[in-house]
């Protein structure tokens, strides 16, 4: 997380929400050889937020017993030049935005492991507009196979951080010009995202 306060406003509430909207980070853990990624997607449960990782994956071999883990939930990012400040002694920058979720990452039986697709395939067809994709669709023993080579997980969240870095540090002016600037330069959806926020930043 970037140490400087002006980004760090957001509230834990705040942050889980939009980790939780997002739904697709990259956990990290410490393995033998040192640190393990997995990207994957999740969705949230009373317990914490749970996934699922393949089985022969060195993920599944770090995961033989509770293990301190990190999620690393990405949103917009963009760069931001100097100029685009109307300032003197600048420097070149990235504007972002991230949340870390921290806690201990489990294995979850394999009875949960159905319950568990149906939740996350739920949380992610209920945002588009159809009708939703449910498991009964596949053929139970294509879906018993796929099902074979996965294995269900839990991160029981004991801490939530986030960083949204929109120039808050700069004089209102500047930052406001620099967002302008952004968008003008047409760098693409998440920089049109963190130009707009830029323009709304407190």
């Amino acid at each position: 997380m970037h140490p400087n306060p002006a980004f760090r406003g957001e509230s834990a509430e705040a942050c889980l929400a939009f980790a939780l909207a997002r739904g697709f980070g990259a956990l990290s853990v410490n393995g033998a050889a040192g640190p393990i990624v997995s990207h994957l997607p999740f969705c949230a449960v009373p317990a914490g937020i749970e996934f699922h990782i393949v089985r022969n994956a060195p993920m599944a071999r770090a995961l033989a017993t509770p293990q301190p883990a990190l999620m690393v939930v990405s949103g917009a990012d963009a760069y931001v030049s100097p100029d685009w400040y109307g300032l003197d002694h600048q420097v070149p920058t990235w504007n972002y935005h991230v949340v870390h979720l921290r806690g201990v990452v489990e294995t979850l039986p394999e009875t949960t492991l159905r319950g568990h697709l149906e939740r996350l395939s739920a949380s992610f067809e209920e945002r588009l507009d159809k009708a939703p994709w449910r498991l009964e669709k596949m053929p139970e023993a294509a879906l018993a196979r796929m099902m074979r080579a996965i294995q269900p997980c839990l991160l029981r969240v004991t801490e939530v951080q986030g960083t949204l870095k929109l120039g808050q540090n700069k004089p209102d002016a500047a930052r406001i010009a620099a967002g302008r600037a952004m968008q003008a330069a047409g760098l693409g959806a998440g920089a049109a995202e963190i130009a707009a926020r830029m323009l709304q930043a407190d």
